[in-house]
Parts: structure tokens; sequence; C-alpha cells
């Protein structure tokens, strides 16, 4: 199996921007079978004519992808303009299944699709693109799960300003689309926080709803206050962006955890209402998230993807957190320079996402990057 092409430009329209990436492809290796495609919002509404060009182009008919405010490719971000990032893949004929937008976890349409080819190629990991305007919900993210051998998914919801659109094969809108690849087709993932703990490990002790009343039987907010320490204590109105939710995964290996945004307090009641629903008895810790964090847990991930590589890459896909990016890691690209610096100038492209997935959860503010091997 040969590396990946892969090609990336921004113009004034989706001509030039086709025309420009056509032209870095140069060939076309007759193997290719796999299109992955990303393109700025600014590309939506030409979206299917882009496609639609770049299959007549390449000979490529199974492709996926999906519109992002952002998107990236190797050491490069595009953001507030007309771009796209293109790779193409070289797999075994029947080593992967693209399959359109799924709505509900009731999966019974898709078993009868896809169900023989399932039990034949045994799929370990699905690349998904999810439409957050329908409410992709995380019980039809565990459903599709359960259909791969190792119960593992990685992308993210599609975001844009304006239509939102996923790519299998052709444009969708809704649901959760995307590929299953085969066992046998070389994989690693994993993803990066961007957060990094503050505090010991609590328990929800009282909850209603959103809102955390109490924790470890003592006010939230008090708890909150002294994992946050004192200065940050003088002045909440400091905190908004930079202290976060996390919920510990039971049975993680990793110390996985999801993030969740902190989205009120009650000084009164001494209460932390949170972006997402807590539940009595569950674990919670307060974590934060600055530009240091973020550098040294994408650093530790890498490093853990390295000493896993016999050798470069063939090509990856980045689904990285809206709130990442410029706006976390700096300007210049500095995410994905970073990846780049560590694993070396193999073909990668992805977007910005409005959630993450990962194995078979929803994930905020991380980067889930996958390599093909």
């Amino acid at each position: 199996m040969h590396p990946f092409r892969f090609a990336h430009a921004a113009g004034d329209d989706w001509r030039e921007i086709a025309d420009a990436c056509l032209d870095q492809l140069a060939r076309v290796p007759a193997a290719a079978n796999l299109g992955f495609l990303y393109v700025t919002d600014a590309l939506a509404e030409d979206l299917d004519e882009l496609l639609a060009q770049l299959k007549d182009a390449t000979g490529v008919r199974a492709w996926v992808g999906a519109v992002g405010i952002g998107i990236c490719a190797t050491g490069t971000e595009y953001y507030e303009e007309p771009a796209a990032a293109l790779m193409l893949g070289e797999f075994p004929p029947d080593g992967f299944r693209v399959f359109p937008g799924l709505v509900d976890e009731d999966l019974d349409a898709f078993d009868a699709r896809h169900g023989e080819w399932i039990a034949e190629r045994r799929p370990n990991l699905g690349l998904v693109h999810g439409d957050p305007t329908s409410g992709v919900s995380e019980d039809l993210i565990k459903a599709l799960a359960q259909r791969t051998a190792a119960g593992f998914l990685v992308g993210g919801l599609a975001s844009s300003r304006g239509t939102t659109y996923t790519i299998a094969n052709g444009l969708h809108q809704g649901g959760l689309s995307g590929v299953l690849f085969a066992e046998g087709v070389g994989l690693l993932t994993r993803l990066s926080q961007g957060c990094s703990p503050i505090g010991p490990h609590r328990t929800i002790t009282k909850a209603q709803r959103n809102i955390v009343m109490t924790l470890d039987g003592r006010p939230a907010l008090d708890v909150l206050k002294e994992d946050i320490g004192e200065v940050l204590s003088r002045d909440l109105m400091r905190i908004g962006g930079y202290i976060f939710v996390g919920l510990p995964i039971t049975g993680s290996d990793t110390g996985d955890y999801l993030v969740r945004n902190l989205v009120g307090l009650d000084p009164t009641e001494g209460l932390v209402a949170v972006g997402d629903l807590m539940e009595q008895g569950r674990s919670l810790i307060f974590c934060r998230r600055d530009t240091g964090t973020a550098r040294e847990d994408l650093d530790r991930m890498l490093k853990a993807l390295a000493g896993r590589l016999t050798g470069p890459p063939r090509g990856g896909v980045y689904c990285t957190c809206l709130g990442r990016g410029v706006n976390l890691f700096g300007p210049d690209s500095a995410e994905l320079r970073q990846i780049r610096d560590t694993l070396g100038d193999f073909p990668l492209v992805g977007f910005y996402a409005n959630g993450e997935i990962s194995r078979d959860r929803l994930y905020g503010y991380t980067g889930v990057l996958t390599l093909f091997t």
C-alpha cells in the first residue's frame, strides 16, 4: 500500500480551489478508491459542484467528509475564507463501506444493508461525521459503535454559520454518516483533552437536572472555590472559558473524561450549573484549559502515537474542536504545526468540529487524530 495523496488550497471560488487541488495531486494513483474532503463553510453552497468535479477528475467515486467553520491540512489551518482540503486513500476493494445519514438509533435498515459485510469484514473502526442541527445523540453514536469489532468510532459534528453538510458519497443533512474500515486496515487513533484536572475527584451528592447542589456533602460552589484556589475565587467572573467540569469515564484505563462547560453559579445558594445533566453519585473533577496545558496534552498524545508507529503514516484525519486551533494554540497554524513537527510531514486533512467523537462518546474541546498505517 502506498502513501495517500493530498492537496489543499484557498481561493476566490470553488473552481479555482478545485483546479489548485487537482494541480497539486498531479497524478491520481490508479488504486486510489476513497476520498476525504473537508471544506470551509464559505464553500457549503458550492459543495455539490465541487464534489462532482473532484469525482470526475480523479475517478474516485467514494467520498466522506464535512463542512467546517475551519479546516486543516498538514501544518496548515484555514478560516474565514473559501478553502478545501482533500486526500485520496488506497484500500483493499472490500476494505471499507461508506454509509449515508443515520437519523436514530434504530439501525434495522442499516443492518439489512451492511450487516453481511460487517459480519464478514469485522470493521474495527468507523470515521463518522454528524449534523449538529439534527441533534445527533450519544445513543446513536453508541449504537453504531457497537457495529464495529472494537466498539470504536472517530470523527466529529460538522460546523457552519450557514448550511451544514456531511459527505458520504453525496451530500447529506441530518444524522450521522461516514465510512467503516474492515479488519486488516492499519489504524491508530488517540485523543487530546486539552484540559488538565486541578482538583481531586468529587462525588455529586445532590443534583437536579444540570444543577449541582452539593459535592462530597458540601455546597458545590464552596468545593469549586477550594479547587480553583484563592486568587480565582476572589473574582469568579475570570473563570469563564478557563475552568470547566470534567466527568470521568467509568472503566477508562487512560483517565479519560468528558469536558463540559460551566454555565452558571449561584453564590447565594452555593450552586453550580453545568452544560450537561448531572446525576447523584457520579464523579466530577474541575479542570482548567489554557494554551500551556493544551500544548502539553497534545504533545503527550502525539508521543504516544509516535511510539506505536513503525514508519511514516500513509495518511491521517484530524477532527479538532472549534475552541482549539487559533483560539487556544495561537496563530500561524500552531496546532497543526505541532502535529507535523512531532510525527513528520505526512498527508493529513481534517476540520474544526462542533463536537468530537471518539470510541462511542461525544466530546468537547478535544482533538481526535486518526492515522492510517
